[in-house]
């Protein structure tokens, strides 16, 4: 705009019926990006700017849209899914008073009102649940209930293919077990962690066309007689023995991480099926050593102990040596934990406390800062990106001058108590007991 200000001329004097000639042409291109995603911080920022919600919520906020799987996190973006689509959608349809940003800052107001005891919590709830002349919260949901259709509510169309054979609509639709793809009768499963925006008309048919190429099977198991096939799940690529029309449900196993499923084959899928297997003996003991395929991935186990297997050792045939061997070696404190993290973010200046580096490091709580001494928790919604050498100093130091955590104290007060102090009778404990039960009545 400033650029065509720059240039604002005034135009020569012409009549209707004047030919113009084109003297020179120049193309300019401009490309836009698209703002970024909403993260944790981000998102309180703006929650703030609207007034919805306090410090104290803000937190239990974006805790609660994730545990219902509204959004995912990838990387540090909270990334919106299908159902959360559906559910916004819904809502703006019929109750768009409730999700109003001007009504959500108001009702705060409201709670503070009541809080301060200048409202009674008790007529502001009958009032909105019930309203006047019976026009409240609850008439509407009745009359909704008959008005919502969750079937349109619930689908989100893609198009049509311009090409092929099938030129029905494709479109997505939210179902019980998550979002699928759906075109006439042919259905396939969304991966989890796919973005919205990056399921495209092009890629859900490409689904569709392995969901089609999985309703094939690759033969029959010579034990049972039903067919194996190779299919694609919400949760990856899995071998299935049987189909949902047998008497009974049909058995499940998920491929390796290091196999791609149109490397599966019959004789690898019965592998696959036929897990845990037993490698053999233990030596020592002769009780039996299992090789699984489990969350975290395959592992051997005998008895109580358990080890990972390593990524170039596969649990279809893995040898008795091998895992004899793999067992004898000590256990890692915990999965993951053999070897030490790296750290997320170093700064370049050292502590001007401790002259050590200052570390900002992955614990298991989250992330924390470290200068050699102390340790500070990251607060909620600052991430690594945002996290200055400034801001880590007054961390630090906040941390410093509150002394030993909590759980340090408490530790050095029970041994206290264990070693000094005397022990109550009987009928003390009774008396304490009953009058703790009388409180908590």
């Amino acid at each position: 705009q400033a650029d065509l200000a720059d240039q604002e001329k005034i135009l020569p004097s012409v009549v209707q019926g004047d030919s113009l000639a084109c003297r020179k042409l120049e193309s300019k291109m401009h490309s836009t990006q698209p703002p970024a995603r909403f993260s944790e911080a981000a998102l309180t920022r703006e929650l703030e700017r609207r007034g919805i919600g306090r410090p104290s919520t803000y937190a239990s906020i974006i805790e609660t849209i994730q545990a219902r799987d509204y959004v995912f996190k990838k990387g540090n973006a909270l990334v919106p899914t299908w159902p959360a689509f559906a559910m916004v959608r819904m809502m703006e349809e019929h109750f768009m008073e409730l999700v109003d940003y001007e009504f959500t800052a108001q009702m705060e107001d409201l709670l503070d009102e009541i809080s301060r005891g200048h409202a009674e919590h008790l007529t502001y709830l009958r009032n909105f649940y019930f309203g006047a002349n019976n026009q409240g919260l609850k008439s509407k949901l009745v009359t909704k209930l008959k008005e919502v259709d969750a079937r349109a509510i619930c689908t989100f169309p893609l198009g049509s293919p311009e090409s092929g054979e099938n030129r029905e609509p494709v479109a997505i639709r939210v179902g019980r077990y998550g979002p699928y793809i759906e075109q006439g009768d042919r259905k396939a499963s969304v991966p989890n962690e796919l973005p919205p925006d990056e399921l495209t008309l092009e890629f859900a048919i490409e689904l569709l066309s392995q969901s089609k190429v999985s309703d094939a099977p690759l033969g029959v198991d010579p034990a049972t007689g039903k067919p194996v096939f190779v299919k694609n799940g919400r949760f990856g690529a899995y071998v299935q023995l049987g189909t949902s029309d047998d008497d009974e449900k049909p058995k499940n196993a998920s491929i390796l991480k290091s196999m791609k499923p149109d490397e599966v084959t019959l004789e690898i899928a019965l592998k696959l099926l036929s897990l845990p297997r037993t490698v053999g003996p233990h030596p020592t003991d002769q009780l039996p050593i299992v090789a699984a395929n489990g969350r975290f991935g395959p592992y051997v186990k005998w008895g109580n102990e358990t080890r990972s297997l390593p990524a170039e050792v596969s649990p279809l045939d893995v040898s008795l040596d091998d895992a004899v061997l793999l067992l004898a070696q000590p256990k890692a404190r915990g999965r993951g934990k053999a070897a030490p993290k790296e750290p997320l973010k170093i700064f370049d200046k050292p502590s001007p406390v401790t002259g050590e580096p200052i570390k900002l490091l992955d614990g298991r709580y989250g992330p924390y800062l470290n200068d050699g001494v102390t340790n500070a928790s990251l607060p909620k919604g600052l991430s690594a990106e945002e996290l200055t050498f400034e801001r880590s100093l007054d961390l630090l130091a906040e941390r410093a001058a509150k002394g030993p955590s909590a759980g340090a104290k408490k530790s050095r007060r029970k041994t206290a108590t264990k070693t000094s102090a005397p022990k109550k009778s009987a009928s003390k404990k009774a008396k304490k007991k009953s009058a703790g039960g009388e409180i908590l009545s």
